[in-house]
């Protein structure tokens, strides 16, 4: 029982050290969310919106997938290879990196005019658009010093990189927004990617690599593995971005720009703050499985831990937002925002399903099994965009939070089969009896939160954070028996 019990305690480990990042992180990000939305308001919220999905759409046609691909490789190497191998591979990622960012650089200065109007219906914000390009320079180095950071599961350095780089980043830029409001927006997204790659890059030059001697032939040569899984990610990764894009021009035009800063208050809600599980955890998650790929049974011990894990700790999580989901949006921006809570009170219980095809989602990528994976993508975009569409124009903002809640709900049964058919990959039972009764606890809360009776809706709510709460305790010191490591904590200080 050993072996099995520090293997749950490795992934807690390493999801508190992230979590504790990504929670620190978090406040940092409601500070400046809160600065934000008090300084340019909903309309410069969307405006900022409109820029950064432009940013994340260029990026992700350009960089070729190499920062996640480059994970599963560097991993893989550190796990069944020699130091030089692992050493070779790091540098023929940065040398790949160097051409992807150039170009992308340069394409987006020659396409500014037509970002310009696509995201605004005018060209007046070409020249912004131009400036950008040194932020999508600055953004793909950053991904490559992060990824190498995380396929050589340098976790310490990797935390201390995201750590620094979010606080500077929020000392920097709230000023400028505070002095310059909207027109902030532009110098802030280049100052915080500048920021975020001198620091990542300090972080890298930290962890010692061989030396390597390699022309851009040899690199091109030896990267096609990690090109062709990474453009496949890449791929994957335009097509979810077109599809937050579209759905986002498609609120513009029916509700107007107000109605994408809301929708992008609930967004970074729904990803961020409580989506803190799922970026903790595939930090480590991600290339300990791209390390053993090859062994289904490894395969199935790795993912069953990752899932029971996220679900436990996502569980009160979601209770705490469905209970004071209106008192959470006005903290974190302001009383403007409210028309978000009815989004994020539906949205929020897919988080649970999501939780189980996230681990399951991995399998594929550490396969890298491109075809299923693109057109998973494919499927899975479209359906969220046609169900996005129709629940807005119907029940507006109410209507988004339902469409995604069904969404995760078809995402994690599909995902559910397709491994299951295709990698033999199955739960234990106990997996299941646990994931049950999280979704009765999460539906029975979300009922609640119906209660007229102010007073009764919130002790009967506040109730059932406790027994939510004391059910993922119980459950995760079943695995990895907290006591224990209490008290071995206190003896090594003794």
């Amino acid at each position: 029982m050993q072996p099995y019990k520090n293997s749950f305690r490795h992934v807690m480990k390493a999801t508190s050290l992230f979590g504790g990042v990504q929670v620190f992180n978090i406040l940092i990000s409601i500070v400046r969310s809160k600065f934000i939305a008090l300084f340019i308001g909903p309309t410069g919220m969307g405006i900022a919106s409109l820029f950064n999905t432009t940013l994340n759409v260029v990026d992700a046609v350009t960089n070729l997938g190499l920062n996640r691909s480059a994970v599963k490789d560097i991993s893989y190497a550190k796990e069944n290879y020699k130091a030089n191998k692992v050493a070779r591979t790091i540098h023929v990622l940065k040398r790949l990196v160097w051409f992807t960012a150039v170009i992308g650089a340069v394409l987006m200065m020659i396409m500014s005019p037509w970002l310009s109007e696509i995201a605004f219906e005018s060209k007046e914000y070409t020249v912004s658009f131009i400036w950008l390009s040194l932020a999508l320079l600055f953004k793909q180095f950053t991904h490559s010093n992060l990824a190498i950071l995380q396929g050589l599961q340098k976790l310490v350095n990797l935390a201390k990189a995201n750590l620094v780089g979010n606080t500077v980043g929020l000392i920097i830029t709230v000023p400028l927004y505070y002095f310059f409001r909207i027109e902030a927006i532009i110098p802030a997204i280049i100052i915080a990617s500048l920021i975020s790659f001198v620091i990542t890059l300090y972080y890298t030059n930290k962890t010692k690599v061989e030396k390597v001697s390699l022309t851009n032939k040899e690199a091109f040569s030896e990267g096609k593995e990690m090109i062709h899984l990474g453009v496949t990610l890449s791929v994957s990764s335009v097509i979810t971005l077109i599809a937050a894009y579209v759905i986002q021009i498609y609120i513009s035009n029916e509700g107007g720009v107000d109605s994408v800063g809301y929708y992008n208050a609930g967004m970074m809600i729904l990803n961020t703050y409580v989506g803190l599980v799922f970026n903790a955890m595939s930090t480590d998650y991600f290339p300990r499985l791209s390390a053993v790929s090859n062994a289904i049974e490894k395969i199935r011990n790795i993912v069953f831990e990752q899932a029971y894990v996220a679900v436990l700790i996502i569980v009160p999580i979601i209770v705490i937002f469905v209970a004071f989901a209106p008192f959470f949006i006005t903290l974190l921006y302001s009383q403007e925002f409210t028309p978000t809570v009815q989004f994020v009170s539906w949205g929020i219980l897919g988080m649970l399903f999501k939780a189980v095809s996230f681990s399951l989602g991995y399998i594929i990528i550490a396969k890298g099994d491109s075809k299923i994976f693109i057109k998973t993508a494919i499927g899975f975009n479209s359906i969220l965009v046609v169900m996005n569409i129709i629940g807005y124009t119907y029940w507006g903002l109410e209507g988004l939070g339902i469409s995604y809640f069904i969404y995760f709900i078809i995402h994690f049964i599909v995902i559910w089969l397709i491994t299951y058919y295709r990698y033999n990959f199955t739960f234990r039972k106990e997996f299941y009896y646990i994931f049950g009764i999280s979704i009765v606890l999460c539906t029975l809360s979300f009922l609640l939160s119906f209660v007229e009776d102010d007073v009764l809706k919130y002790i009967s709510l506040s109730v059932m954070i406790l027994i939510s709460s004391i059910f993922s305790v119980y459950n995760i010191d079943e695995k990895i028996a907290i006591r224990d490591l209490i008290q071995n904590f206190f003896r090594r200080k003794k």
